[in-house]
């Protein structure tokens, strides 16, 4: 297998702390740096939560351009990708920055059972998001938390609110949620080829599984996810370094497996998005 595989990296998140990893980029110029490092390592699509100063979940749109701007600039190639997730975010803003159109948006499209919440999803709010999407011609990415979810993926596709092909990442890990088990992931895979069969995918891994749902989505053709929003830590012994060192570890895996580290123009022919302004 030498299909080349798209590196995400979620740089920050909603809940890490830089008092559990100091190298947690919180700021817009942390954000912009830590993306660039992240891109010389071998990502190719960053994925943006921002921070209000006491480091809380915020969802100014201001915020948003001041990163997209900053990655625009150093790496013009770079996929941008907007979280609209609901973490400590009242829902009625979690799409209020999408009017910057970013190249894609995150959009979970079921509710699950956080370990300290309900992450709310209801039908209504998941077809307004991604009637946005389509508005600003943003690609969105499918967040599966839990099986329904990709059904209900399907059923947006159907309704003609999500373009094709759908792109789709199987989170696997989070309590209460989907378990990390490797025929899980490979029922999910065949799944989305019958009610998607178009369907690109990739694969994240919350905390310690990280790692072992990385080295599955790359044996199993998929794209993976990594970064300190999932994972704080590089291995049982120290926190992580920064966003770039999990990312040339995951660059040093895919290339170790055959499957070559995909550029940013490769990224966005694969995921069908829109040529870069020039």
């Amino acid at each position: 297998m030498n299909q080349p595989v798209i590196i995400t990296v979620a740089i920050t998140g909603a809940v890490p702390r830089k008092k559990d990893c100091a190298g947690l980029p919180v700021t817009p110029p942390e954000q912009i740096e830590e993306t660039q490092k992240a891109y010389e390592a071998g990502a190719s699509l960053v994925h943006i939560h921002v921070r209000n100063p006491d480091e809380s979940p915020s969802s100014n749109p201001d915020l948003y351009a001041a990163v997209q701007e900053g990655v625009k600039k150093y790496c013009p190639e770079m996929i941008v990708q907007f979280s609209t997730g609901g973490r400590g975010r009242d829902q009625a803003a979690r799409g209020a920055m999408l009017f910057h159109r970013p190249d894609m948006a995150s959009l979970a499209t079921g509710s699950t059972n956080f370990p300290v919440g309900i992450y709310e999803n209801p039908t209504d709010f998941v077809e307004g998001l991604a009637s946005e999407m389509l508005k600003y011609e943003i690609k969105p990415e499918i967040e599966i938390f839990d099986l329904a979810m990709l059904y209900n993926a399907a059923n947006l596709v159907k309704k003609g609110l999500l373009n094709s092909p759908p792109h789709v990442q199987f989170v696997m890990g989070v309590p209460n949620a989907m378990p990390v088990r490797r025929s899980i992931l490979e029922f999910l895979i065949k799944e989305l080829k019958d009610v998607m069969p178009t369907a690109t995918w990739t694969a994240a891994g919350i905390g310690k599984h990280q790692l072992t749902v990385n080295e599955w989505a790359l044996e199993l053709g998929g794209h993976v996810r990594t970064g300190l929003e999932d994972n704080l830590r590089y291995d049982e012994t120290r926190v992580a370094k920064d966003n770039a060192e999990l990312v040339a570890r995951v660059a040093k895996m895919a290339r170790d497996r055959g499957r070559p580290v995909a550029s940013g123009k490769q990224a966005r022919e694969m995921l069908g998005l829109r040529p870069i302004a020039i």
